[in-house]
């Protein structure tokens, strides 16, 4: 491990925007994905996930939302306990496959999906939407067809969607995937401008490095590294060791 994660023992006056502690998770035909897992993500802070296939991003990631239920260990979202099968407004998900999370006949039924079901009066629902669309660049669609659209509109429709029901951490599944340079680069500008914490995972390793304040590595199940950056992703050693490349920007 490069350095310790230091906002374990967090001020529970102000906790953290999440803190995973010793967790251990699975499935039933693979018991032991995640192995003793703890991590800490503070609020507005950006945190770079990365580890090579089958490491167990996702599986944190569902253990988060509360959707798999932990065989050890706690999650909690900002001091509030994670129990398995509660729905947390306070945390929201992007998956990898944008075509996950759109099915509704137009983009602006898309994006008020989730906060139409939080039980919001209509003039704040629209509100929401309205500026979900405008941070995300996506206004002029409001009225297209979400399968119609190019996998990079796709994309930040779907963030969009998550954004509109205010989350105050937003977990990033491999999110610059299907996306050209320029969808990408409006994608970068959201993610240094957008106030959440975030937890990014990606395989781009450029991506985590031009967004990202710090770095986590897992591998195997469990987190092999935590450090700033350029401290992490420049460590060829510590690179290959877990079948990464170091980015060119470190090269």
């Amino acid at each position: 491990m490069c350095s310790a994660n230091a906002g374990l023992e967090s001020d529970v006056m102000h906790p953290p925007a999440l803190a995973v502690i010793n967790l251990a998770c699975g499935y039933t035909d693979r018991p032991a994905v995640l192995q003793g897992v703890s991590l800490v993500v503070h609020p507005a802070e950006r945190v770079g996930l990365i580890g090579p296939n089958g490491s167990g991003k996702t599986t944190l990631f569902l253990a988060i939302c509360g959707i798999l239920k932990p065989q050890a260990g706690t999650v909690a979202l900002f001091g509030q306990a994670v129990v398995a099968g509660q729905f947390y407004p306070s945390v929201g998900m992007l998956f990898q496959n944008p075509d996950e999370q759109l099915f509704c006949p137009s983009v602006r039924d898309d994006i008020a999906f989730g906060v139409v079901n939080l039980g919001l009066a209509p003039a704040e629902v629209a509100a929401r939407v309205a500026q979900a669309m405008e941070q995300t660049g996506v206004s002029h669609l409001a009225d297209r067809v979400p399968h119609h659209l190019s996998g990079g509109e796709k994309r930040m429709v779907a963030i969009a969607g998550v954004i509109a029901m205010q989350p105050r951490l937003i977990l990033y599944d491999e999110p610059d995937a299907y996306l050209d340079r320029r969808a990408r680069r409006r994608l970068v500008q959201f993610l240094l401008t957008h106030p959440a914490a975030s937890l990014i995972a990606s395989h781009d390793l450029e991506l985590i490095a031009e967004v990202c304040q710090r770095v986590v590595v897992l591998d195997e199940g469990r987190l092999v590294a935590d450090g700033l950056p350029p401290d992490i992703l420049s460590n060829a050693a510590l690179m290959e060791r877990h079948g990464l490349e170091v980015p060119s920007i470190y090269r």
